[in-house]
């Protein structure tokens, strides 16, 4: 790849804006890496200056993007795969650099990408393509200049599912990552620059808040974000009066997994440790509740539980053995981890196995299991990382009246082999991605991925981001001109 590297930390230009690298003349940016605190990157973010250049650039390449036929906007599309799948192995080793990712999830995320390409393909074809039927037609047109957002938790797979299908709509982007990652950012631009996509269609800029409050001031067309809820309300109350611009927020949840009466406890087990740890519990679909309906087995099954968690392998990306989990972004998602701990011990709840630190570096935590059916007033809050609370229910109906005890609505699970159970949880669950016997900390690209409430504004991606990627137009076509109908005699003056 284009990338220069000195020692053990990359160097190069952070803004890509038509068409060419440029260096940030913001303030100063860096990327550390979450196992040790080391640098892995460092370089400038926009100014604001800059960031109206990037989307003045969007907004010149847009037009010739747009008319370009189809066919040939997927031609880039593939080749834009085919650079990810080269390239795979170095955008993986970043992404663990920057995310503290164990390898092998690394790689997924990479593959993700590169499957993203063909669904997103088949995705507009089927939700966004042409229809005609004798005078009558529906086209679809790209908005214009779309913003993307990423996040830190899947710095190459989640913006992708947002620019893959903006760009086979027509539109032009503006990509700021978050600033946890830039690197990976800039190496993903790199695959967009050798599969030949023309300058100015996708400009990436770096910065932190600021960097993003410049950008939503200028004027675009559609806002693409993943991240917080805190962080998308804002940016709803923003756009409010802006009806132009479309918007599309995915946000996170306070999810919950529901365990049933006469389950396996063993799969049980194996379903919920991988539901609320995964990633370090640094998705936004992992579990944070866990709701067992108590039985004869409730005993068993908790325990089998904490047994599992604490048997888990917490290091670095690349250790031997492999880890099931690394560490979490930073320091401070660390220390929120343990202050909530700390605040349902102290609200009644019951700590079965303690999140803290496995390091002096201190990213780098143990899961953590608190029992809180006793505890009182505990916030609807996601808590981003590896800490589960278990509730104990009397019997099912509570059991899902208290999953759906939040202001979230993203994902939830069931774990019951009861059919009716099930078909009563599909109807009555307030979630839009929903698991039954499998863990919740995960989603398939072929389906729509969102949720309601402080979970998302009705927008779902993945598979249905072709809806709101593009404009619907309906066409009547009547004859040639010289073979209208006349108007009637009545209603005509003479």
């Amino acid at each position: 790849m284009m990338i220069k590297k000195q020692g053990d930390q990359f160097s190069a230009e952070a803004l890509f804006c038509n068409g060419e690298w440029l260096t940030g003349k913001g303030e100063a940016l860096s990327s550390l890496n979450p196992m040790n605190g080391q640098t892995i990157w460092s370089g400038h973010a926009a100014s604001p200056e800059q960031v109206a250049s990037a989307v003045a650039s969007a907004r010149d390449a847009q037009l010739n993007w747009g008319y370009l036929p189809l066919e040939d906007r997927i031609e880039i599309m593939e080749k834009f795969a085919q650079q990810l799948a080269e390239h795979q192995a170095e955008i993986a080793q970043c992404i663990s650099l920057e995310t503290g990712k164990p390898s092998w999830e690394a790689k997924t995320e990479v593959q993700a990408m590169i499957n993203k390409v063909a669904i997103s393909i088949r995705a507009q074809s089927e939700r966004a393509g042409e229809w005609r039927k004798e005078n009558l037609g529906l086209g679809h047109h790209a908005h214009g200049v779309m913003v993307v957002f990423g996040p830190y938790n899947f710095p190459g797979h989640l913006p992708n599912g947002h620019i893959v299908p903006a760009l086979l709509a027509g539109n032009t982007i503006v990509f700021k990552p978050s600033e946890e990652t830039p690197l990976t950012a800039i190496l993903t631009l790199h695959c967009w620059q050798k599969a030949g996509l023309p300058k100015g269609v996708i400009n990436l800029i770096q910065g932190s808040r600021p960097v993003g409050e410049a950008l939503c001031q200028q004027p675009i067309d559609g806002l693409l974000f993943t991240g917080s809820s805190t962080v998308g309300k804002l940016l709803h109350q923003q756009f409010g009066g802006r009806p132009e611009v479309m918007l599309a927020l995915e946000m996170g949840g306070n999810n919950a997994l529901i365990a049933d009466e006469d389950i396996h406890v063993e799969a049980a087990a194996q379903i919920i440790v991988r539901s609320a740890f995964l990633s370090a519990g640094q998705r936004c679909t992992c579990t944070r509740r866990l709701i067992v309906v108590e039985s004869k087995q409730s005993e068993a099954l908790i325990a089998a539980v904490v047994e599992l968690a604490s048997n888990l392998i917490t290091d670095a990306p690349d250790a031997k053995p492999a880890p099931f989990m690394g560490p979490v972004i930073h320091i401070r998602a660390a220390q929120q981890i343990v202050t909530a701990q700390q605040n349902l011990q102290a609200a009644g709840g019951h700590n079965l196995l303690e999140a803290k630190p496995l390091d002096d570096y201190g990213c780098l935590l143990s899961p953590g299991i608190i029992d809180v059916t006793q505890a009182r007033d505990i916030p609807d809050e996601e808590w981003f990382g590896p800490l589960l609370q278990i509730y104990r229910v009397e019997n099912f109906e509570q059991a899902v009246e208290l999953a759906n005890q939040t202001q979230f609505g993203l994902a939830a699970g069931l774990i019951s082999d009861d059919l009716e159970h099930q078909r009563v949880f599909k109807q009555r669950i307030r979630a839009g991605v929903v698991s039954i016997n499998q863990p919740t900390a995960g989603a398939s690209s072929e389906l729509p991925f969102g949720g309601i409430g402080a979970s998302g504004n009705h927008r779902p991606s993945a598979y249905y981001a072709a809806d709101y990627c593009a404009w619907p137009q309906s066409v009547m076509t009547g004859a040639h001109t010289e073979q209208q109908t006349t108007f009637p005699e009545t209603g005509i003056r003479s």
